[in-house]
């Protein structure tokens, strides 16, 4: 069924790769949803029949291809739910601005199922060195679409400060899985799980791999081209870039740093812990002085990704298991804001300075309403699942660091007071006199929001429905790392 998983996009673009753009506009975009919505529901398969109490991986499929790397699949616990993640937001994510694009249809579908298929096998190869392939190359059609289809003509200068800081920074990774490969002879997860490496050499190797993952969480003062590439990308691109793209580095820690590499972790976690508050801090100031409410959007999203980094380097299970909901919960909200601001508001006034919006309420009241409730959940209001992965982020912190623990939580102050300041500056008061009126929000925009914040709140309420397939992979974690504890 992986295979499949894997397969069907690809499929997809092959099918509409001959067709023609001028008379089939309507054709490519159903192909390119009904694809994907396959995959999803192939994906909730796999999740029914996923075995949490398994410390094995699962559905495991091997093909070999080269003498020193090998298409090895499979997922357990801690992958299952980011490939969910990606399934779940592809179909969402073609739906959004279903009507406005003016060129390159056929183009622009390919580069998004191909998106798709590359984000699974991320998650789901078990080779090193595959993991590194199809890490970077799902930089090259994020770079095509925010470099073709972005929004301004800045949109090149994003486009390469996305592939090449990103790029820049795995170069580092690479030299550290040619090492690994020289000293252990394979790449495979399973022999590198059983495999010693020395201390000295674990701190060399992890420094390689941190830098990379560093440069995609982002995390100061790597984050430059987040801001940049969210702003002048396409809604699409926004959308896939929030939810999915910035958990590629958060599950490169958990599966490689905390995996292979314990002791070096333990070693360098005071460095992390450090690096993240002062991330969590800077971000937070930063996205309250925004004036741009895709940038603001963008910095709230770096924030997270810090109490996620804190969460990791906790070495707890609870810490662990809530950055996990934290990052789930994150692709849920962040699409969700970004169709609020970046699609809704953005595609009836075509202006993304927050000065020049005020009292949206009396003519977008529907908007309005989901706009609050997606903005309390990403603020972290108890019975969002926000909440749920922020609290269990701090006081898995919190246990093992009182002062990294507290100074994480005044990362909820701050986004308390950007969150309540873009809320009431574009809902309420006089209705502004730099805009036209507006029609609400459509049938399908309600659709995509309403389906993206129930989530969250359903997945909030009752957290256990992702925690009980977590425990066996998280605690098998933390057993293969003693020295962790």
């Amino acid at each position: 069924m992986l295979t499949a998983l894997l397969l069907i996009p690809i499929i997809g673009t092959l099918v509409i790769l001959p067709m023609s753009e001028e008379t089939s506009r309507t054709q490519i975009k159903q192909i390119g949803l009904i694809r994907s919505l396959l995959n999803f529901i192939l994906s909730i398969v796999i999740w029914g029949e996923f075995d949490s109490s398994s410390l094995q991986y699962q559905f495991v499929q091997e093909f070999n291809t080269l003498d020193f790397c090998h298409l090895h699949i499979g997922i357990d616990g801690i992958s299952l739910y980011f490939v969910l993640l990606t399934t779940f937001i592809t179909p969402l994510c073609l739906l959004s601005n279903w009507e406005n694009l003016k060129f390159g249809y056929k183009y622009y579908f390919i580069a998004f199922l191909l998106m798709e298929t590359l984000l699974i096998a991320v998650f789901v190869v078990l080779d090193l060195m595959l993991f590194y392939v199809f890490f970077e190359a799902v930089l090259i059609p994020m770079f095509l679409v925010v470099g073709i289809w972005g929004g301004s003509i800045t949109r090149i200068r994003a486009s390469f400060l996305l592939f090449l800081y990103t790029l820049a920074g795995s170069l580092f990774m690479l030299l550290s899985i040619v090492v690994i490969y020289y000293n252990v002879g394979s790449t495979d997860f399973t022999i590198l799980s059983l495999s010693e490496i020395s201390f000295e050499s674990q701190k060399i190797l992890w420094l390689g791999f941190f830098l990379s993952f560093a440069v995609k969480t982002p995390m100061v003062p790597f984050h430059i081209w987040l801001p940049r590439a969210h702003a002048e990308a396409p809604l699409r691109g926004s959308i896939l870039l929030a939810s999915v793209f910035l958990k590629l580095a958060i599950y490169g820690f958990l599966r490689i740093l905390i995996n292979f590499l314990p002791d070096a972790t333990h070693y360098f976690s005071p460095l992390v812990q450090t690096i993240a508050i002062i991330t969590l801090i800077y971000s937070s100031l930063a996205t309250i002085r925004q004036s741009d409410f895709k940038r603001l959007v963008a910095y709230s999203s770096i924030r997270h990704m810090a109490v996620v980094v804190l969460g990791l380097f906790s070495n707890t299970i609870v810490g662990i298991e809530g950055a996990i909901l934290l990052s789930v919960a994150h692709g849920f909200i962040s699409p969700a804001m970004f169709i609020l601001v970046g699609g809704v508001l953005y595609d009836a006034f075509h202006t993304r300075v927050i000065r020049y919006y005020r009292g949206m309420t009396v003519y977008m009241p529907v908007f309005s309403l989901l706009f609050f409730l997606a903005t309390i959940a990403n603020m972290g209001i108890p019975l969002s699942l926000n909440w749920a992965g922020e609290y269990m982020s701090l006081a898995g912190t919190f246990q093992k660091s009182p002062v990294i623990g507290l100074l994480g939580a005044s990362g909820i102050l701050l986004s308390s007071c950007y969150g309540i300041f873009l809320f009431n500056r574009i809902s309420f008061g006089r209705y502004s006199q730099y805009l036209g009126k507006a029609k609400d929000v459509s049938r399908r925009e309600f659709v995509m929001l309403i389906t993206l914040i129930g989530v969250t709140f359903v997945l909030g309420i009752f957290p256990n429905i992702i925690l009980n397939d977590l425990h066996v992979a998280v605690t098998s974690l933390l057993y293969t790392a003693p020295s962790l504890s």
